[in-house]
């Protein structure tokens, strides 16, 4: 019977322990959000459980009034396009409602942006309401000079 030198054994366990991050890696291949919630406001709760169902890692905490518009603000985002919640992933923030889709295509694209806003809270958008019902709204890019274009467009349901 053979036995395992020391330098193999040795290699072996660098193996097998780089091999953990790769698993988790691929068990959940986005980065970390985390997102910073308005006191006491639903939808943002609703939101943050929608990014979980759809195989994001969230870690969340909640802000008042000045507390949560300072955040805000410290991230970029222009009070003109503020909603109720501020998430943060990968070096970029998600302002309000900003449906998974996007998240996903910000992340694989990389542009030199500083985030994603759905500004407002519009019906129907992840978090608001059923995407049925939906109403229109686009979700904007913002970049870091504070300028923004549309990033994507989602019409209103049937019926709206």
């Amino acid at each position: 019977m053979r036995t395992m030198s020391t330098a193999s054994r040795s290699a072996l366990i660098a193996v097998a322990l780089l091999a953990v991050p790769l698993a988790a890696t691929a068990q959940n291949p986005h980065p970390a959000l985390h997102v910073v919630e308005g006191q006491g406001c639903e939808c943002c709760v609703e939101w943050t459980n929608h990014l979980r169902q759809q195989g994001f890692e969230v870690t969340s905490e909640k802000r008042f009034g000045t507390l949560l518009m300072k955040h805000k603000i410290d991230r970029g985002v222009p009070v003109e396009h503020a909603s109720c919640h501020t998430g943060e992933i990968d070096g970029y923030f998600l302002e309000g409602h900003v449906p998974v889709e996007d998240i996903r295509r910000l992340l694989q694209d990389r542009p030199d942006a500083a985030g994603l806003a759905v500004p407002g809270m519009p019906y129907g958008s992840p978090g608001m309401g059923p995407e049925s019902e939906r109403e229109a709204y686009d979700v904007l890019l913002i970049r870091k000079d504070g300028s923004t274009e549309i990033f994507s467009s989602y019409p209103a349901a049937d019926g709206r």
